[in-house]
Protein backbone atom coordinates (compact mmCIF):
# COMPACT_ATOMS: atom_id res chain seq x y z
CA UNK A 1 0.00 0.00 0.00
CA UNK A 2 2.46 2.28 0.95
CA UNK A 3 5.68 1.92 -1.63
CA UNK A 4 3.45 2.53 -4.88
CA UNK A 5 1.95 5.89 -3.30
CA UNK A 6 5.72 6.84 -2.82
CA UNK A 7 6.00 6.34 -6.93
CA UNK A 8 3.95 8.89 -8.73
CA UNK A 9 4.20 12.92 -8.61
CA UNK A 10 6.07 15.02 -6.36
CA UNK A 11 6.52 12.20 -4.04
CA UNK A 12 8.26 9.77 -6.59
CA UNK A 13 9.89 12.92 -8.50
CA UNK A 14 11.71 13.75 -5.12
CA UNK A 15 13.16 10.16 -4.64
CA UNK A 16 14.28 10.16 -8.29
CA UNK A 17 16.62 13.25 -7.51
CA UNK A 18 17.96 11.93 -4.42
CA UNK A 19 16.13 14.34 -2.44
CA UNK A 20 14.32 11.79 -0.40
CA UNK A 21 14.40 7.95 0.06
CA UNK A 22 11.44 5.77 1.21
CA UNK A 23 11.44 2.31 2.53
CA UNK A 24 9.19 0.16 4.74
CA UNK A 25 9.68 -2.80 7.47
CA UNK A 26 7.16 -5.25 8.06
CA UNK A 27 7.01 -6.65 11.55
CA UNK A 28 5.71 -9.17 10.93
CA UNK A 29 9.19 -10.34 9.74
CA UNK A 30 10.10 -9.92 13.57
CA UNK A 31 7.85 -12.56 15.09
CA UNK A 32 8.99 -15.67 16.45
CA UNK A 33 5.65 -18.28 15.49
CA UNK A 34 5.09 -19.96 12.17
CA UNK A 35 1.65 -17.83 11.60
CA UNK A 36 3.73 -14.61 12.16
CA UNK A 37 1.43 -13.15 14.52
CA UNK A 38 1.86 -9.75 15.54
CA UNK A 39 -1.50 -9.06 17.55
CA UNK A 40 -2.96 -10.42 20.96
CA UNK A 41 -6.12 -9.97 22.98
CA UNK A 42 -5.36 -6.71 25.18
CA UNK A 43 -5.12 -6.27 29.30
CA UNK A 44 -8.26 -5.13 30.89
CA UNK A 45 -10.61 -7.21 28.97
CA UNK A 46 -11.04 -4.23 26.69
CA UNK A 47 -12.39 -5.29 22.62
CA UNK A 48 -10.97 -5.73 19.97
CA UNK A 49 -6.66 -6.87 19.19
CA UNK A 50 -3.69 -4.58 20.10
CA UNK A 51 -0.16 -4.46 18.16
CA UNK A 52 2.37 -6.49 20.98
CA UNK A 53 5.35 -4.34 21.35
CA UNK A 54 8.40 -6.80 20.58
CA UNK A 55 7.95 -7.06 16.70
CA UNK A 56 7.20 -3.17 16.54
CA UNK A 57 10.27 -3.10 18.55
CA UNK A 58 12.55 -5.11 16.48
CA UNK A 59 10.77 -3.49 13.23
CA UNK A 60 12.32 -0.11 14.05
CA UNK A 61 15.55 -1.47 15.98
CA UNK A 62 16.22 -3.50 12.52
CA UNK A 63 16.46 0.06 10.61
CA UNK A 64 19.60 1.88 10.36
CA UNK A 65 20.47 3.99 13.36
CA UNK A 66 20.45 7.72 12.43
CA UNK A 67 20.59 9.89 15.25
CA UNK A 68 18.86 12.71 14.40
CA UNK A 69 15.50 10.28 14.09
CA UNK A 70 12.53 10.77 14.33
CA UNK A 71 9.72 8.23 15.08
CA UNK A 72 6.16 8.99 14.16
CA UNK A 73 3.41 7.32 15.73
CA UNK A 74 0.10 7.73 13.87
CA UNK A 75 -2.59 7.58 16.62
CA UNK A 76 -5.75 9.19 16.66
CA UNK A 77 -5.20 10.25 20.55
CA UNK A 78 -2.04 11.90 19.42
CA UNK A 79 -1.40 15.86 18.39
CA UNK A 80 -3.01 17.21 15.79
CA UNK A 81 -0.79 16.78 12.59
CA UNK A 82 -0.05 20.82 11.15
CA UNK A 83 1.75 22.92 8.99
CA UNK A 84 3.92 23.96 11.80
CA UNK A 85 4.60 20.18 12.30
CA UNK A 86 5.91 19.10 9.08
CA UNK A 87 8.09 21.94 9.31
CA UNK A 88 9.93 20.27 12.07
CA UNK A 89 9.92 17.09 11.16
CA UNK A 90 12.26 18.32 7.93
CA UNK A 91 14.60 19.31 10.61
CA UNK A 92 15.06 15.30 10.52
CA UNK A 93 17.72 13.40 8.92
CA UNK A 94 15.23 10.44 9.30
CA UNK A 95 11.33 10.17 9.98
CA UNK A 96 9.76 6.38 10.98
CA UNK A 97 6.29 5.97 10.57
CA UNK A 98 4.75 3.80 12.89
CA UNK A 99 1.20 2.46 11.55
CA UNK A 100 -1.06 1.08 13.74
CA UNK A 101 -3.22 -1.49 13.21
CA UNK A 102 -6.71 -2.62 14.94
CA UNK A 103 -7.04 -0.78 18.32
CA UNK A 104 -3.77 0.52 18.01
CA UNK A 105 -0.31 -0.60 19.75
CA UNK A 106 1.23 -1.50 23.39
CA UNK A 107 1.42 2.13 24.73
CA UNK A 108 4.97 0.92 25.85
CA UNK A 109 6.35 1.28 22.04
CA UNK A 110 5.20 4.98 21.81
CA UNK A 111 6.27 5.10 25.66
CA UNK A 112 10.27 3.88 25.26
CA UNK A 113 10.66 4.43 21.20
CA UNK A 114 8.54 6.93 19.86
CA UNK A 115 9.37 10.60 19.45
CA UNK A 116 5.91 12.01 18.43
CA UNK A 117 2.76 10.44 18.36
CA UNK A 118 0.17 13.03 15.41
CA UNK A 119 -3.83 12.50 14.19
CA UNK A 120 -4.42 13.96 10.92
CA UNK A 121 -7.72 14.39 12.21
CA UNK A 122 -10.55 13.63 15.04
CA UNK A 123 -11.68 10.33 13.20
CA UNK A 124 -10.68 6.56 12.98
CA UNK A 125 -9.23 4.87 10.17
CA UNK A 126 -8.96 1.15 9.36
CA UNK A 127 -5.15 1.57 9.38
CA UNK A 128 -1.93 3.96 9.67
CA UNK A 129 -0.90 3.68 6.47
CA UNK A 130 -2.64 6.51 4.84
CA UNK A 131 -2.08 8.87 7.89
CA UNK A 132 1.46 8.17 7.51
CA UNK A 133 1.01 8.88 3.34
CA UNK A 134 -0.26 12.21 4.10
CA UNK A 135 1.96 13.02 6.84
CA UNK A 136 4.93 12.11 4.69
CA UNK A 137 3.77 14.71 1.56
CA UNK A 138 3.59 17.37 3.77
CA UNK A 139 7.14 16.96 4.97
CA UNK A 140 8.72 16.38 1.52
CA UNK A 141 7.34 19.06 -0.28
CA UNK A 142 8.96 21.18 2.22
CA UNK A 143 12.46 20.05 1.43
CA UNK A 144 14.80 22.41 -0.35
CA UNK A 145 14.36 21.72 -4.24
CA UNK A 146 11.31 19.19 -4.25
CA UNK A 147 8.95 21.68 -5.31
CA UNK A 148 9.93 23.74 -8.51
CA UNK A 149 9.31 27.04 -7.23
CA UNK A 150 10.34 27.66 -3.30
CA UNK A 151 7.90 30.78 -3.37
CA UNK A 152 4.58 28.62 -4.00
CA UNK A 153 5.41 27.18 -0.14
CA UNK A 154 4.49 31.03 1.01
CA UNK A 155 1.63 30.73 -1.05
CA UNK A 156 0.19 27.22 0.59
CA UNK A 157 -2.93 27.61 2.81
CA UNK A 158 -1.02 27.42 6.73
CA UNK A 159 2.16 28.64 5.73
CA UNK A 160 1.84 31.79 7.82
CA UNK A 161 -1.00 30.09 9.91
CA UNK A 162 -4.46 31.31 7.68
CA UNK A 163 -6.06 29.56 4.94
CA UNK A 164 -4.83 30.23 1.22
CA UNK A 165 -6.50 33.26 -0.64
CA UNK A 166 -8.46 31.94 -4.20
CA UNK A 167 -6.60 32.17 -7.16
CA UNK A 168 -7.47 32.19 -10.93
CA UNK A 169 -6.46 31.38 -14.53
CA UNK A 170 -7.19 31.89 -17.93
CA UNK A 171 -9.95 32.56 -19.31
CA UNK A 172 -10.72 35.92 -17.71
CA UNK A 173 -14.32 34.77 -17.83
CA UNK A 174 -15.72 31.14 -17.45
CA UNK A 175 -19.28 29.77 -17.20
CA UNK A 176 -20.79 33.48 -15.70
CA UNK A 177 -18.08 33.64 -13.06
CA UNK A 178 -14.96 36.57 -13.98
CA UNK A 179 -11.84 37.25 -12.53
CA UNK A 180 -11.64 39.66 -9.71
CA UNK A 181 -10.99 42.78 -11.97
CA UNK A 182 -8.48 43.48 -8.86
CA UNK A 183 -6.12 40.48 -10.03
CA UNK A 184 -5.79 42.31 -13.70
CA UNK A 185 -4.58 45.79 -12.55
CA UNK A 186 -1.00 44.96 -12.76
CA UNK A 187 -0.93 46.67 -8.84
CA UNK A 188 0.60 44.64 -7.05
CA UNK A 189 0.14 46.46 -3.78
CA UNK A 190 -3.71 46.23 -4.36
CA UNK A 191 -3.35 42.51 -5.34
CA UNK A 192 -1.39 42.03 -1.89
CA UNK A 193 -4.11 43.48 0.06
CA UNK A 194 -6.78 42.11 -1.73
CA UNK A 195 -5.09 38.47 -1.59
CA UNK A 196 -4.59 39.01 2.16
CA UNK A 197 -8.23 40.19 2.92
CA UNK A 198 -9.70 37.21 1.02
CA UNK A 199 -7.17 35.20 3.20
CA UNK A 200 -8.46 36.85 6.16
CA UNK A 201 -12.46 36.64 5.54
CA UNK A 202 -11.98 32.82 4.62
CA UNK A 203 -10.02 31.71 7.68
CA UNK A 204 -12.67 33.74 9.55
CA UNK A 205 -15.81 31.87 7.68
CA UNK A 206 -14.21 28.06 7.68
CA UNK A 207 -11.47 27.99 10.03
CA UNK A 208 -12.26 31.20 12.92
CA UNK A 209 -9.90 29.04 15.12
CA UNK A 210 -6.54 29.49 13.32
CA UNK A 211 -7.24 33.30 13.78
CA UNK A 212 -6.47 33.01 17.54
CA UNK A 213 -2.72 31.84 17.18
CA UNK A 214 -2.33 33.70 13.81
CA UNK A 215 0.26 36.49 14.09
CA UNK A 216 -2.04 39.37 13.36
CA UNK A 217 -0.54 42.72 12.47
CA UNK A 218 -3.16 45.98 12.90
CA UNK A 219 -3.60 45.92 9.60
CA UNK A 220 -4.86 42.32 9.47
CA UNK A 221 -7.48 43.46 11.76
CA UNK A 222 -8.43 46.46 10.12
CA UNK A 223 -8.76 44.40 6.61
CA UNK A 224 -10.79 41.69 9.03
CA UNK A 225 -13.12 44.87 10.05
CA UNK A 226 -13.15 45.62 6.34
CA UNK A 227 -15.29 42.18 5.39
CA UNK A 228 -18.40 42.95 7.47
CA UNK A 229 -17.86 39.99 9.71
Amino acid sequence: MILPSLEGSILGRAAKRGLAEFGTTNPRDYTYDRNHKVDDAPYGGEPGMLIKAEPIALAIESLPKNEKRAVVFTDPAGATFNQNAARDLTSYDQVVFLCGHYEGIDDRVRQLLCTHSFSIGDYVLTNGEMPALVMADAVVRLLPGVLGSAESLDADSHSDGLLGAPNYTRPESWRGISVPPVLLTGDHAKIEKWRRQKALALTLANRPDLLRTAELSAADLKLLAETGE
